[in-house]
C-alpha cells in the first residue's frame, strides 16, 4: 500500500453518504426482523431494503466493539480491551481506555478525504479520568475525526436527565417537558444534516449515531410500556420458543438450529411467584417499549433522508454493540448502583415501585431470564464470549448495490470488518502514516463482495474473543470457548468445542469427542492473543487503575461555577475516611440550597442547607442515612464540615460541624464499597437527577455564596483488601464474581 496522508480523491466514490447506527445491549433476537415480537417497523424497513447478516459478531462489551467498529482493528491492539472508565495503566497497554494514536478512525480517514463527519450519542472511548470538562480532550470525539459532536462521553446516562456534551463542552439538557435523550439525539442529527445539505449539498457526509438505548437505565414514556400490556404474561420460556420459531420461518437461523436450554440459574417461568412474574413482566414491557421508541427515532431519520432525496445515496449500517445484558441480575434491578456495588435487590422491595419502572425516579434493568430471551437462540450474555454475548444483528442498506433486497447473508464477519468494507466501497486507502505517526495495519477484511454475491465464502477465516478472562476463537466454522470464573487460574478453565457450521446455537459441546480439534483451536487462540496484544490476561474487575491527573491526590479543592464532574473524575469516597470542608457566606436566613452533591436517586451523598438547618444525607441504594444540625447555620461566614470515620471496612460514623462545633452525628452500618454513584459531583447545586427527595428540584442551587469546597481523603484501602479482611463478616461472592453484601 502506498504511504500517503493526503486524500486519494481522483477515483474516490464521492456521491455516497454513510450512516452508522449503533444500538446498545440489543441481543440477536430483539429486533422484529430477527424474530422478535417487539415492534421495530423502521429497522425492519432497513432489512427489507437491505440485507440481514445472521453470522455477525462483536466483542461482548460496549467500548471494545466501538473501538473495533471505528478503527477496523482488534480492540486489544488499539488499547480498548475493556470499558474505558478504568485506565488499567502502562503495564496493560491493551486496556488504556482510549484508541491508540497508531489507529486512525473512520472519521479521521473520511475527513481527510473531504467528507463531513458528525456524531451523536454514546462515545465511550475516553478514559474516565479524562472525562471532566477541563479535559484533556485528546480522546474526545472532535480529536478523533468528528467535526461536530453531541452526546455523552461515558458508558451510560439517564434518559431523562443526561450528562450532555456538545463538541468539547458540557451543556444542560434542553428545557422542555417530556424530554427524552433518544429523541434529542435525533433532533441534533437532523440539525447537523439540515445544516450540511443546505449549505454543502454536494459534499458527502459520515453520520455516526450511537443511542444510549437499550442500555440501562431502561426509561421510556409510559405509553410505550403500556403498548406491551399482556404480551409478556406468558413468560420468558414461551416468548423464547416463539422467537425461535419465527427465526426459523424468517430464515435468520439455519434450519437445523436447536434452541439451547435455559442458562444456569434461570428458573422456569412456572416456578416463579406471582409477584416475581408481575415485576419481571413490567421489566420486559419497559425494555420492549424502549426499543419501539428507539425505532421511532430511527424512523424520523429515514423520513428526513427520504424527504431530502438522500436515502438512495446513503449507505446505512445498523448493529448492536453486544448481546443482551446480564447486569440486571436474577431479579432485575431498579437501582444501577446496586449492580456496580454487588448488592442484590430483592423482589419485595422492588415490587413496591413497580408503577415507577420506566419513569424518571428509577434506573431499571431487566432480569437475566429476559436477557437470554434477547439472545435467542444462544446461551449466556453480554460480557461472555459465547454467542449470547457476541452474536448480534447486523443490517446493511445500500440501495445502489444490493440485488436481492431483503436477503440474508450467512458469512461470518466481525465488527472490525465494517470499516474496511466502507473504505472498499468508497475506494479509499487507510493511511500508513497519520499526523506523523505510523499506523498499524487494519485487521478487518472487506465484506463488499457479500453485498452482491449471497453465497460467496467469507473473507474472514479466524477471529479471537476475550473479556475479563472469558475467551473464544472462531476458525473455519469451529468455535472453542471457555466461561472463566473470577479468581480461578486461567489454566484451569474448561474449554468447550462447537462445530457452528452444524450447530449454530452452540448446543452440543464436542470437546470430549474431538480433543485434537480443541487443542488446535486453543493453540490458534494463543497465537492470535500474542499477535493482537491480548496478553497479559487479568480478571480483576476491581482494579484501581491509573487516574491520570488525579493520580495520588488525597486533597481536592473545588470552586463554585465548576461544571458537573463525572463520577470517574470525582474523589472516590469508598473504603476510606474523609472530610468535606466548605466555606460559605449567607446574606440572610433565606439563603439555602445544595453545597455539594454526588450521585442520584440510586445512591450518593449530599450536604445542603434548608430552613436554616444544615443536613447531610447518604443514600445507600435507597436506604438514606440523614443527620440534621442541632443549631441553625449562622448568617455571614461559616465553615461547614462533615467528617466520616470508617470502621470495619464499610461501616462508619459521620459527624457534622458548623464553625468547628459538633452539631450532629450518625452511625452508618453500610456504605458503598466500590462506587458512590454512576452520576457525578456538583458544587453549589444538584444537577441531572437529585440525590435527595427532601429538597426541591431542579438543582436546588445555593443562594448564598460558596468560597470553596475541600475534600480530604485518609487511609485509603484497596478493594482487594476488602475481600481478604471482610469476607467472613460482610460478603459472599457468587459464581460470576459479584459481591453480595449481607
Amino acid at each position: 500500500m502506498e504511504i500517503r496522508e493526503e486524500p486519494k480523491s481522483s477515483d474516490k466514490k464521492t456521491d455516497l453518504n454513510v450512516i452508522y447506527i449503533v444500538l446498545d445491549d440489543v441481543g440477536y433476537s430483539a429486533l422484529g426482523c430477527f424474530g422478535s415480537e417487539i415492534e421495530t417497523p423502521y429497522i425492519d424497513s432497513l432489512a427489507k431494503n437491505g440485507l440481514r447478516y445472521n453470522n455477525f459478531n462483536v466483542t461482548p462489551l460496549c467500548s471494545p466493539t466501538r473501538a473495533s467498529l471505528l478503527t477496523g482493528r482488534n480492540c486489544h491492539a488499539v488499547g480498548v480491551g475493556i470499558i474505558t472508565e478504568i485506565d488499567w495503566g502502562p503495564e496493560y497497554p491493551n486496556k488504556r481506555g482510549r484508541i491508540s494514536d497508531t489507529a486512525t478512525t473512520l472519521a479521521e480517514i473520511l475527513k481527510m478525504n473531504g467528507m463531513a463527519t458528525y456524531m451523536v450519542g454514546k462515545w465511550h472511548l475516553v478514559p474516565g479520568h479524562e472525562a471532566a470538562s477541563s479535559g484533556p480532550f485528546d480522546n474526545w470525539p472532535l480529536s478523533k475525526g468528528f467535526q461536530r459532536y453531541y452526546g455523552f462521553l461515558l458508558g451510560m446516562t439517564d434518559q431523562y436527565s443526561p450528562d450532555l456534551v456538545y463538541d468539547n463542552h458540557r451543556v444542560p439538557r434542553p428545557n422542555y417537558s417530556n424530554y427524552h435523550l433518544s429523541e434529542d439525539l435525533i433532533d441534533k442529527t437532523l440539525e447537523f444534516l439540515a445544516d450540511h445539505i443546505s449549505v454543502t449539498p454536494d459534499r458527502s457526509f459520515f453520520q455516526y449515531i450511537a443511542f444510549g438505548a437499550q442500555h440501562a437505565p431502561h426509561q421510556v414514556p409510559k405509553e410505550f410500556i403500556d403498548k406491551y400490556e399482556g404480551v409478556y404474561d406468558k413468560g420468558w420460556d414461551r416468548i423464547r420458543e416463539e422467537r425461535f420459531k419465527r427465526q426459523n420461518e424468517m430464515g435468520v437461523i439455519p434450519p437445523n438450529t436447536e434452541l439451547v436450554e435455559r442458562n444456569p440459574g434461570i428458573k422456569a417461568w412456572d416456578e416463579l411467584t406471582i409477584k416475581e412474574k408481575e415485576l419481571f413482566i413490567k421489566f420486559q414491557q419497559t425494555y420492549a417499549g424502549f426499543l419501539t421508541h428507539t425505532d421511532q427515532q430511527i424512523g424520523r431519520l429515514l423520513h428526513f433522508l427520504e424527504s431530502k432525496n438522500k436515502l438512495d445515496n446513503t449507505l446505512i449500517v445498523l448493529l448492536s454493540d453486544n448481546g443482551g445484558s446480564q447486569e440486571g441480575g436474577w431479579n432485575g434491578s431498579i437501582n444501577d448502583s446496586a449492580f456496580f456495588n454487588g448488592i442484590e435487590e430483592n423482589v419485595e422491595t422492588m415490587y413496591k415501585y413497580i408503577d415507577e419502572i420506566g419513569g424518571p425516579l428509577l434506573r431499571p434493568n431487566y432480569p437475566k431470564g429476559w436477557a437470554q430471551v434477547c439472545n435467542t437462540p444462544f446461551k449466556y450474555y453480554k460480557q461472555n464470549t459465547f454467542y449470547g454475548g457476541t452474536h448480534v444483528p447486523l443490517i446493511i442498506q445500500y440501495p445502489q448495490c444490493i440485488p436481492d433486497r431483503g436477503g440474508v447473508r450467512s458469512q461470518f464477519y466481525h465488527a472490525i470488518d465494517i470499516t474496511p468494507t466502507i473504505l472498499d466501497i468508497l475506494n479509499i486507502d487507510a493511511p500508513q502514516v497519520y499526523q506523523g505517526i505510523p499506523q498499524m495495519s487494519i485487521h478487518g477484511v472487506s465484506m463488499m463482495d457479500s453485498l452482491t454475491e449471497p453465497h460467496i465464502p467469507s473473507n474472514r477465516k479466524t477471529q479471537y474473543f476475550e473479556m475479563l478472562g472469558h475467551r473464544a476463537i472462531w476458525h473455519d466454522g469451529w468455535v472453542a470457548v471457555t466461561y472463566h470464573k473470577t479468581g480461578i487460574p486461567f489454566y484451569k478453565d474448561q474449554w468447550e468445542l462447537y462445530n457452528v457450521n452444524e450447530d449454530f446455537s452452540q448446543k452440543y459441546n464436542l470437546a470430549e469427542k474431538y480433543p485434537g480439534k480443541l487443542r488446535e483451536l486453543q493453540e490458534i487462540w494463543w497465537q492470535e492473543a500474542v499477535k493482537y496484544d491480548v496478553l497479559p490476561l487479568d480478571d480483576n474487575v476491581f482494579r484501581k487503575g491509573y487516574n491520570g491527573l488525579q493520580e495520588g491526590r488525597t486533597t481536592f479543592v473545588f470552586y463554585p461555577g465548576m461544571a458537573y464532574l463525572p463520577t470517574s473524575v470525582a474523589p472516590n469516597l469508598t473504603l476510606t475516611s474523609y472530610s468535606i470542608i466548605i466555606t460559605i457566606f449567607r446574606w440572610d436566613s433565606s439563603d439555602e440550597g445544595v453545597l455539594i452533591a454526588h450521585g442520584n436517586h440510586s445512591s450518593g451523598y449530599t450536604l445542603y442547607i434548608k430552613d436554616n438547618y444544615l443536613v447531610y444525607e447518604y443514600n445507600y441504594v435507597g436506604t438514606v442515612y440523614r443527620v440534621e444540625s442541632s443549631i441553625e447555620v449562622p448568617i455571614g461566614f461559616s465553615t461547614i464540615q462533615f467528617d466520616f470515620n470508617r470502621e470495619m471496612i464499610i461501616k462508619g460514623t459521620g459527624r457534622l460541624y458548623i464553625n468547628d462545633q459538633l452539631v450532629g452525628s450518625i452511625f452508618m452500618p453500610r456504605t458503598l464499597p466500590f462506587l458512590i454513584s454512576v452520576e457525578g459531583l456538583d458544587i453549589g447545586r444538584d444537577r441531572l437527577t437529585s440525590v435527595s427527595f427532601n429538597y426541591p428540584v431542579p438543582e436546588f442551587p445555593f443562594s448564598g455564596q460558596i468560597e470553596k469546597a475541600i475534600i480530604q481523603l485518609y487511609e485509603e484501602r484497596e478493594p482487594e483488601n476488602f475481600f481478604e479482611s471482610e469476607r467472613k463478616d460482610s460478603i459472599t461472592i457468587n459464581i460470576n464474581g459479584t459481591i453480595i453484601l449481607r
